[in-house]
């Protein structure tokens, strides 16, 4: 099975004291530390998993600058096979639908049986895996935290309102957005690194892609960021005590006193 993983490069936050700019439309990127996407790691790690089981081969892609290549040589020394850099002045400023439209066109370049991506990145919207399989006509699932490997087709699972598990059969092709906690990634020793640090990895733009410039960057994009702002500090929570009754005899008197009960 041949698989291909959406990868993003974004900051660290267990690395970094994120800031706003002085403009206030963004975070302060100076002296950023960055690394691999959480949720698009869980989603390479699964996609590695099939292939040790099925056969097959995984890809990782991202759209990013020069500087993203790091991420998809940390992704081929956990044992990605082959790594793919969507990179164009063209693309800076895509919105969700912007970066969909070229990781489509890139994976029409390829052949894939199953296309990954995390179920959201550092800007927490969670709509790229959607968009791009709508935009290839293909089978989707979110959230998927479960993969069973059948026939031309998979078995996934979701999570789902209430800590409940959905399941559905998925015919291949298929995009699939991988939900953290699916497995345990594994540890990417210096060994690894050291052994993909020279390997030449694919560099694509929008010419070599097929995709008019036009349609894709900020001058395209439909969804803009106006301003960051940090939330105002509201009161410290109350912690309630007392037995398992009194607790929710308290918890009760304060959702009607706030208006959240009738």
């Amino acid at each position: 099975m041949d698989i291909l993983v959406c990868v993003k490069r974004v900051p660290d936050t267990s690395e970094n004291e994120i800031e706003l700019n002085r403009a206030g439309n963004d975070i302060n990127r100076d002296d950023l530390v960055y690394s691999v996407n959480e949720w698009d790691n869980y989603a390479v790690e699964e996609a590695l998993r099939i292939v040790e089981n099925a056969g097959g081969s995984v890809t990782v892609v991202t759209v990013g600058d020069e500087e993203a290549e790091e991420v998809l040589r940390r992704e081929m020394a956990m044992g990605a096979d082959k790594g793919l850099l969507l990179c164009d002045e063209a693309f800076e400023g895509s919105d969700g639908m912007g970066l969909a439209r070229i990781l489509k066109a890139a994976v029409e370049k390829g052949k894939y049986d199953l296309i990954l991506t995390g179920a959201q990145a550092d800007d927490g919207a969670g709509q790229v895996g959607g968009m791009l399989a709508a935009m290839l006509d293909l089978p989707f699932a979110s959230l998927v935290n479960l993969i069973e490997v059948g026939e031309g087709k998979l078995k996934v699972g979701r999570e789902i309102e209430g800590g409940n598990q959905e399941m559905n059969a998925i015919s291949l092709p298929c995009v699939l957005s991988i939900q953290t906690g699916i497995n345990e990634p594994r540890y990417v020793g210096i060994r690894g690194i050291r052994k993909v640090a020279s390997v030449e990895i694919p560099r694509l733009g929008a010419g070599d892609l097929g995709l008019d410039a036009g349609k894709v960057g900020a001058a395209a994009a439909k969804v803009k960021r106006l301003d960051y702002f940090v939330p105002e500090m509201g009161a410290g929570a109350e912690i309630l005590e007392g037995s398992t009754d009194e607790i929710i005899a308290k918890l009760l008197e304060l959702l009607k006193a706030k208006g959240g009960l009738k």
